[in-house]
């Protein structure tokens, strides 16, 4: 998929979610308490960032793993295939579920 049509979708989802907001012009992505939880990278994939247990359990539900960018294995980050791309309640569900685990972070 194209990276502005990811971008949008992502703009979508996390317009819904008033907790936060999108962050970045060329880079773009989620953050709170001092770590970013998701993002759009390059190639135009999405990354959702998620504790160890869930991220687990996504992958194997999913069939899919670790999500890169830029080139590096972006660490507690699960890759969300494009399958799953419109399937608003699960994608929204995982983004809250992923700023509350990063306010569970100490502060940076």
């Amino acid at each position: 998929m194209k990276f502005e049509d990811t971008v949008a979708i992502f703009d979508a989802l996390v317009a819904q979610c008033p907790d936060f907001e999108r962050k970045g012009k060329s880079m773009i992505y989620t953050s709170a308490n001092g770590y970013m939880f998701s993002m759009v990278n390059k190639a135009g994939e999405m990354g959702i960032r998620l504790p160890k247990n869930v991220a687990a359990k996504f992958n194997a539900e999913h069939g899919t793993g670790a999500y890169k960018s830029h080139g590096a294995t972006m660490r507690d980050y699960v890759h969300i295939p494009e399958h799953l791309f419109g399937q608003d309640a699960l994608l929204i569900d995982l983004l809250k579920q992923s700023h509350a685990y990063v306010m569970t972070l100490p502060p940076k």
